[in-house]
């Protein structure tokens, strides 16, 4: 009879680690899903990185004519793709004249409008070299 008592007592008390044991192990496995989960979605590196730059290709400054009889003396360079060989500067030359004309002088001096007149241009410029130009950065920018 002894036996029969101590067998469910000691079942009984197996269970329990078994639970707490078993319990444990299901948080453990959950912490190394959501583990799992950030790197998946957040420090994993992404396999397209976009474009990675070239050569920078530097060209001659032109003058542009500004409102009021002011101009523009602008000088710039463009940052082209890895692989890119060559770029015709006329093409980047044309939408610069095209972005900056007639502008009044006062407004092509704020830092604001000429980073967002910069932005324009380089949008013009991925058209124009179909994605080949990947930053354009100004080497001159003179107003009178």
């Amino acid at each position: 009879m002894s036996t029969t008592v101590a067998a469910p007592a000691a079942t009984a008390e197996a269970a329990a680690k078994g639970g707490k044991g078993r319990t444990i192990g299901i948080a453990i496995l959950l912490l190394a899903l959501v583990g799992g989960g950030a790197w998946f979605f957040v420090l994993k590196p992404s396999g397209d990185a976009g474009p990675k730059p070239g050569e920078v290709v530097t060209l001659e400054a032109i003058q542009v004519n500004l409102a009021g009889g002011h101009y523009l003396r602008l000088g710039m360079a463009l940052q082209l793709t890895e692989g890119t060989q060559e770029a015709d500067g006329s093409k980047a030359l044309d939408a610069a004249i095209t972005v900056f004309s007639g502008l009044p002088v006062g407004e092509v001096n704020k830092p604001d409008v000429r980073e967002a007149l910069r932005k324009q241009l380089l949008d013009r410029l991925k058209e124009r070299y179909h994605h080949e130009v990947m930053e354009v950065y100004f080497t001159e920018y003179v107003t009178q």
